[in-house]
């Protein structure tokens, strides 16, 4: 039974971003319906929630900057918010080894980030990008996470952890209750061969984590745990383990806050015809260079 209901959700994931914004508010309404503190005595963790912070730019702190690509044409416009980071030490522990492709993250910002070619996101970089995402939490049942960005979505199944049979995008998660916290263990993200949002095609793409490049492999083992601290806050921390890049396992913490209006509701973000551009202008270009070049 538990299989059926587990399709069951993912395909009301679909329907509702198919339907558009009607669906999406009548989820949002039903959120300002009294809910139940527990569900089948465990915590009720149903709701629309959002960050407050700036880890989608760069989980380790950092100052303001101007945009990376484009600040003579946008000005302030796209510039780097500061931040004081969420990574309990400060700072992520990279093998020597690792920095190398870190450093050329950094020199193409935006260029080779999946988040400007509306790519699915990662776990964890899903929870902190600065959209809000539903939980949709049954009794005794798998768990149902849906994402404004991109309209993604993923089903956590709630038994035990076992190895994927593939690599995917979001990766695999497999959720436990452990004691009222909800433990989210996820496996196998990795993109594969991927064509990077300047047109470079990367054989063998990597997980970023934020605007920064900060990055996990398909090796890595993210554990999350959302521990609910009240009506509207949620405490929410993920651990990474990756002994192919990282010396050691490191965690991010931050607070998840119900978003309270009246009307909270997921709005369509589907960002696919905004990166049309970034992806594919180069082709549109040589199509409109090649009648010329005839001539």
């Amino acid at each position: 039974m538990k299989r059926v209901s587990i399709l069951a959700a993912t395909a009301a994931a679909f329907v509702m971003a198919a339907a558009g914004t009607t669906a999406y508010a009548q989820a949002g309404a039903q959120q300002q319906v009294q809910q139940p503190e527990r569900i089948d005595g465990k915590p009720n963790l149903n709701g629309i929630w959002q960050v407050m912070n700036t880890a989608n730019w760069n989980l380790e702190p950092h100052s303001a900057g101007p945009n990376p690509v484009a600040d003579r044409l946008v000005g302030a416009f796209g510039a780097i918010p500061a931040g004081l980071g969420v990574i309990e030490g400060g700072r992520i522990p990279y093998k020597p080894e690792a920095l190398e492709r870190l450093n050329r993250h950094k020199a193409n910002v935006i260029n080779h980030d999946p988040e400007a070619a509306c790519y699915l996101p990662s776990i964890p970089r899903a929870t902190y990008m600065p959209y809000p995402f539903q939980i949709v939490q049954g009794g005794n049942d798998d768990i149902l996470m849906v994402y404004e960005y991109a309209n993604a979505n993923r089903v956590v199944e709630m038994r035990d952890v076992e190895i994927p049979p593939i690599d995917t995008w979001m990766g695999t998660s497999f959720g436990r209750w452990d004691g009222d916290t909800l433990e989210i263990v996820t496996l196998s993200q990795g993109p594969g061969e991927v064509k990077l949002p300047a047109g470079v095609m990367e054989p063998e793409g990597v997980t970023w984590l934020d605007r920064a490049g900060n990055y996990l492999t398909h090796t890595a083992t993210v554990t999350e745990r959302f521990t609910k601290m009240g009506d509207n806050h949620i405490q929410y921390s993920a651990t990474i383990e990756d002994p192919e890049i990282y010396t050691q396992p490191w965690t991010i913490t931050m607070p998840l806050y119900r978003r309270m209006e009246p009307n909270a509701q997921l709005l369509e973000f589907r960002c696919v015809p905004f990166s049309e551009m970034l992806l594919y202008g180069d082709l549109l270009e040589e199509d409109a260079a090649a009648p010329a070049a005839a001539q």
